[in-house]
């Protein structure tokens, strides 16, 4: 009996550590990223709009989208990240990862 409850706070405590205290993290460094926001800074919203930031309060932001002036005020909660955020790799990461398949590739034949 002892042992089956020694059992449930190890786990409690793996599960903690593993799955609770990082998330924990990811949230305060998301709000110190929201409350260190300033003018000038460009964004990425949770939608994906880009934009510069104009002006700054408590709770929200406000942002022009293009070169036409286009103002949008955000909540802060929904800023994303600070910079243009791309769902595809840098044009650089992705050749330099080519060029690492292709070198072991070829030290191979030239071993043989």
């Amino acid at each position: 009996m002892d042992y089956s409850i020694l059992m449930i706070v190890v786990m409690l405590a793996v599960m903690y550590f593993i799955m609770i205290r990082p998330e924990n993290k990811r949230k305060k460094k998301a709000q110190e990223m929201r409350d260190s926001l300033k003018k000038g800074d460009i964004i990425t919203s949770i939608g994906g709009i880009i934009g510069r930031i104009v002006s700054v309060s408590k709770d929200t932001i406000v942002i022009e989208t293009s070169d036409d002036r286009v103002r949008v005020e955000l909540a802060k909660w929904a800023v994303s990240s600070v910079g243009v955020q791309s769902g595809e790799e840098p044009v650089e990461q992705k050749e330099e990862k080519k060029e690492k398949k292709k070198l072991p590739a070829s030290s191979e034949t030239e071993e043989k």
